[in-house]
């Protein structure tokens, strides 16, 4: 895993500020670093070493010297490719899967090399014939890759903060529907970036720069929505242990110390459960706690530990979240509001302390039906396509209201909860709601009118109805898993793994983002991952019940999450206080008087808010440390 940056352009390649850039990306490589430069172009590359230790170094120009590449991530699949290779007569000179990758570009090309490849990915290849430089990011988008153009050429790097070394004078002015739509869903959605000048990659696709400009992205993967398995379910079950085994066999090649993260859920289990299986020395697992019992997920992952015989490790976490903010902001380059990115930074720094290398579950829970909002909205289609929603509505008005008679009141009338209010919505607007931070009409109240002006139409709604027509042909849940899969999943999920777990130079591996995995599981019938009295990922429970303790699929679902909304009562106060009360570092965007409601609502109790105050507290974070230009 590693750090890359680059620029091309119209005059004389220069080295120091691509230095700046890789200081930035230090933590992302501290093993080794490299610079390479012509004429127009210059690449550089910060190592963490894990495949070939000795003679992997980048950037890395090919025999013939045609091309020159630096790559972050692994090509899961670089052996059977170096094989291959070799067969052919191709002359290999290490056994890095970096030299294997630049191989096969070069035999290839880029779209017939993308779709050989199985793994995490984001590089550069250099093509000193035709002068052009060709850009390409993971199918599923575990790997970032950031990019501007600028009035001396194009640059690229695998962090925001990055490109502003290398280009001190780009523009950060920001782009102010992608902060309408940050407040919708958490994270600024793909090519945008919190910045008007900055653009993401988004995943399957890849780039060709010619003359320092850039032409258009260009898919090269999506998955078949099409596609329907033959097997029956038994057959289905053997089918998803077979490929998560093979997805996990390949996860494991590594020349350093390798382990897992274990927190007792489904995804994380099954994981350590593969790796048990494939090695013969116990599994190092990692695990982290915290005081408030709520959030404490240790026992359950204590309990599969000893189960599976591995070679546990736990952590109690009583870091300050205040002081660690800053960081991952800095490095995040634009605001995220999914407060999991604090206990994954404390996790990764702890298992860091023990291996290079840790599996996770990421993944699962898009492909097999995880979340609570996959229940309710296939419910509610499902009531809705019965013609009996009408009917629905008012049998819930009438449950909250005997709820409310029962307990005396207290309770906000019918429709307050996200779910009931959700019954007068259709489609990607009722999918919007129930994920949103602040909704619609909440945003439209919250914004000054100069931000809701500038804000225009929702970006939100625009990124996800071009993402959700990609997936027709599907079923309705389906359709929903896999719009999950191209939004949330590399947006947030993926996002946060990366910058949590590279500050603190840990590789982190999923079997559950394997693509051929995640295309069978887009293959299977919905009923097989969802079932209802809201049984999620119902095939993998089938499917791997003898692999784990009895009883762990009887629980339910709790997300890795920290106890963010007592962290804001008490350790993150104070800065929540100076920076959206005190110095009203928001004024310009959201109407101070909403500002000071709801935040002075949940230090109170009278209005507990916590995740739309950590998103307030974020944006007014990113603002200063980025130094945005509003």
């Amino acid at each position: 895993m590693c750090g890359i940056a680059g620029f091309v352009g119209r005059q004389a390649a220069s080295a120091p500020p691509l230095e700046a850039a890789l200081d930035f990306l230090h933590a992302r490589g501290p093993d080794a670093r490299g610079l390479w430069h012509e004429r127009e172009v210059a690449l550089g590359h910060t190592r963490l070493s894990i495949i070939d230790l000795a003679t992997g170094q980048q950037p890395m120009q090919s025999a013939d010297g045609r091309h020159a590449i630096v790559f972050n991530g692994e090509i899961y699949n670089f052996r059977e490719l170096r094989a291959e290779l070799l067969r052919d007569g191709v002359a290999l000179r290490t056994q890095s899967d970096t030299e294997v990758l630049l191989a096969c570009y070069a035999r290839l090309g880029a779209e017939a090399c993308l779709a050989r490849l199985r793994g995490m990915f984001a590089f550069a290849v250099w093509d000193r014939r035709e002068a052009t430089l060709t850009l390409a990011r993971d199918r599923l988008g575990v790997k970032p890759l950031v990019y501007a153009q600028t009035a001396d050429g194009f640059v690229f790097a695998s962090e925001i903060g990055a490109l502003f070394e290398m280009a001190p004078g780009l523009s950060r002015a920001p782009d102010l529907q992608s902060l309408d739509a940050y407040l919708t869903l958490q994270y600024v959605p793909s090519p945008r970036t919190g910045f008007a000048a900055v653009r993401k990659l988004p995943p399957a696709h890849c780039l060709r720069v010619r003359a320092g400009v850039a032409e258009t992205p260009r898919r090269y993967w999506q998955v078949d929505p099409c596609r329907r398995t033959s097997l029956s379910f038994a057959e289905a079950c053997e089918a998803v242990r077979e490929k998560l085994l093979e997805a996990t066999r390949l996860r494991l090649i590594a020349e350093v110390p390798l382990g897992a993260f274990l927190s007792g859920g489904i995804d994380s289990s099954i994981t350590v459960a593969a790796m048990t299986r494939l090695q013969t020395a116990p599994v190092k697992t990692f695990a982290i706690g915290f005081e408030e019992q709520r959030f404490n997920e240790l026992p359950h992952a204590r309990e599969v530990a000893r189960h599976l015989g591995t070679e546990h490790h736990e952590f109690i976490v009583r870091a300050d979240a205040a002081a660690a903010l800053p960081q991952l902001i800095e490095h995040l380059g634009e605001p995220l509001a999914d407060d999991s990115i604090l206990p994954t930074y404390f996790v990764s720094r702890e298992t860091r302390r023990h291996v290079t290398v840790a599996l996770t579950g990421d993944g699962g829970d898009e492909s097999f039906a995880g979340y609570r909002r996959f229940y309710q909205i296939e419910l509610l289609e499902r009531i809705e396509r019965l013609g009996l929603l009408p009917i629905w509505r008012g049998l819930r008005r009438a449950t909250v209201a005997l709820e409310n008679r029962l307990r005396g009141g207290g309770r906000a009338p019918f429709p307050a909860s996200r779910a009931d209010q959700a019954l007068y919505l259709q489609g990607l607007h009722r999918y919007l709601h129930l994920l949103a931070h602040f909704t619609l009409e909440e945003r439209h109240a919250l914004y000054t009118p100069e931000f809701r002006q500038a804000a225009g139409e929702a970006a939100a709604l625009a990124f996800v109805q071009q993402r959700h027509a990609a997936t027709l042909g599907a079923d309705p849940l389906t359709r929903y898993l896999l719009l999950d899969l191209t939004t949330f999943l590399p947006e947030a999920v993926l996002a946060k793994v990366d910058i949590a777990s590279m500050q603190n130079s840990l590789e982190c591996r999923s079997p559950f983002l394997d693509h051929e995995l995640v295309e069978l599981a887009a293959s299977l019938p919905a009923h097989w991952k969802l079932r209802f009295r809201q049984q999620h990922k119902h095939i993998l429970r089938r499917a791997f019940a003898a692999w784990l303790p009895p009883g762990l699929f009887d629980r339910p679902k709790q997300g890795f999450s920290a106890p963010l909304a007592l962290w804001l009562k008490h350790q993150l106060q104070p800065l929540a206080q100076r920076r959206l009360i005190d110095e009203r570092a928001l004024a310009r965007l959201i109407r101070q008087r909403e500002i000071e409601r709801i935040v002075q609502g949940h230090f109170c109790g009278t209005a507990p808010s916590g995740r739309r105050v950590w998103a307030l507290l974020v944006l007014a974070e990113w603002l200063r440390i980025m130094r945005v230009a509003l």
